[in-house]
């Protein structure tokens, strides 16, 4: 399935300005994720990164996609919804796969971990749409994140909107962006395992 159209498709029936909530791993990734999407919906952004393992990485983050909210231009206003700190989560839910690869089955996991809050977020706050930054990533799986969100659809009221935003050069474009606005960009995912491969 190409997601990128099938984001496109459901854009075209939503309504301008509607809520979106966007779950969101760094500001480098939603710089671009904001170019595209902020003209169609209001965004809040949802920072919940229990992969990130380092505390100190994980709070440089989140004041960077601060920064950025600050500095961009958008058509209706974009929020911010701290989640929680919770690396003890990710650490529960890696437990056992710990040697497996880069892109292998706790990557999948710590999408489903990720998304699953947003969902519940989306849910508890009444958003009609939630979304992720993560397909802007080549390193990410954007088939296993759009399957994931599909799964989640049938669990709660709120709808996943599809993506695959590394799509129409997304990736260059947030590179062009953090050198724009001068963004921090990580050299790894978050986790202690993703740093040492």
């Amino acid at each position: 399935m190409n997601y990128d159209l099938e984001m496109e498709k459901q854009i075209e029936k939503i309504p301008e300005g509607s809520p979106l909530l966007l779950h969101a791993c760094c500001a480098p990734c939603s710089s671009a994720v904001l170019e595209r999407l902020s003209n169609y919906f209001e965004i809040s952004i949802f920072y919940y990164n229990p992969n990130i393992t380092d505390e100190d990485e994980y709070y440089k983050r989140i004041e960077e996609v601060k920064r950025l909210i600050n500095s961009v231009s958008s058509k209706y206003p974009i929020h911010l919804i701290e989640g929680n700190y919770e690396p003890e989560k990710f650490f529960k839910m890696a437990k056992g796969l710990e040697e497996e690869p880069e892109r292998g089955r706790r990557c999948y996991k710590c999408y489903e971990l990720r998304l699953e809050e947003t969902a519940k977020i989306a849910d508890e706050l009444h958003f009609p749409y939630f979304c992720t930054t993560l397909t802007l990533s080549p390193h990410k799986n954007a088939f296993w994140i759009n399957e994931i969100g599909e799964k989640l659809n049938s669990q709660y009221e709120s709808h996943y909107l599809y993506s695959d935003f590394k799509k129409k050069n997304g990736y260059k474009r947030s590179i062009e962006l953090s050198k724009q606005y001068q963004l921090y960009r990580q050299d790894y995912c978050g986790c202690v395992y993703s740093k040492r491969s």
